[in-house]
C-alpha cells in the first residue's frame, strides 16, 4: 500500500440542512497519476466523428472510448477541445453515466468515477465529475453532486447542491494506523 494519501474535503451546501460542513479524512488514494500515461497517445473510438477546425473541436458520439495509458474515459458523447489545433486540452464526456477509470500506482486499483458529465482536464490532470457523481478505490467511495479529483495535488473535493448529502464509505482496512477515522475515533493497528 502506498504511503501517499489523499485528503477529501466535503462541503454539503444544503439550504435546509447544514450551510457548510468540512469533513477532512485520509484516505490511501495516491497523489499523482503514473508519470507515463501523459507521455502514452491517445487513442480514440466512436461511431461518428465530426471536426471542427476553426473550432479546435472534435465532437465524437456513439459508444465513445478514449485510452491513454492506464487512463480510459467512456461516454455516449464526447468532446475533445484542442489548443493549436493539435494539443487536446480538455475532453468533455456526456453520459448517463460516463465512466472513468485510471491506475495511480502500479501496485493499486484502479480508481474508477462516474457521473453524468465528466471533464477531464489533460494539462491540470484534473478529473470534474458532474451531476450523480461517484468516484471509488479499493472499495472506498466518495458520492455527491459535484466531484472534483486533482491528480496531480492529490486532493478530492465533493459538493452536494440538492438534498441528497455528500456519502463517503470507507474500508476499514484502509485507514492508517493511529489516523482518526471519518468519526473521529483513533485505531491502533
Amino acid at each position: 500500500m502506498s504511503n501517499a494519501y489523499i485528503q477529501f474535503c466535503c462541503r454539503i451546501s444544503s439550504s435546509s440542512r447544514v450551510a457548510a460542513l468540512a469533513l477532512l479524512v485520509m484516505l490511501p488514494l495516491p497523489a499523482s497519476a503514473l508519470p507515463e500515461d501523459a507521455d502514452q497517445p491517445i487513442h480514440i473510438r466512436a461511431d461518428t466523428v465530426e471536426y471542427d477546425q476553426n473550432g479546435n473541436r472534435v465532437i465524437y458520439r456513439g459508444s465513445v472510448q478514449v485510452d491513454q495509458g492506464t487512463l480510459r474515459v467512456t461516454a455516449e458523447t464526447m468532446t475533445i477541445e484542442l489548443q493549436d489545433g493539435k494539443k487536446v486540452v480538455r475532453i468533455t464526456a456526456v453520459d448517463t453515466p460516463a465512466h472513468y477509470q485510471q491506475q495511480i500506482q502500479e501496485d493499486e486499483e484502479l480508481v474508477r468515477a462516474k457521473a453524468l458529465t465528466i471533464i477531464y482536464h489533460t494539462q491540470d490532470e484534473r478529473v470534474d465529475l458532474l451531476g450523480e457523481a461517484n468516484l471509488e478505490q479499493e472499495g472506498s467511495t466518495l458520492t455527491g453532486d459535484l466531484i472534483v479529483y486533482d491528480i496531480v495535488a492529490g486532493k478530492v473535493d465533493a459538493t452536494a447542491e440538492s438534498d441528497a448529502p455528500v456519502r463517503m464509505v470507507l474500508q476499514p482496512s484502509v485507514t492508517r494506523s493511529g489516523e482518526p477515522d471519518a468519526t473521529g475515533n483513533s485505531e491502533q493497528r
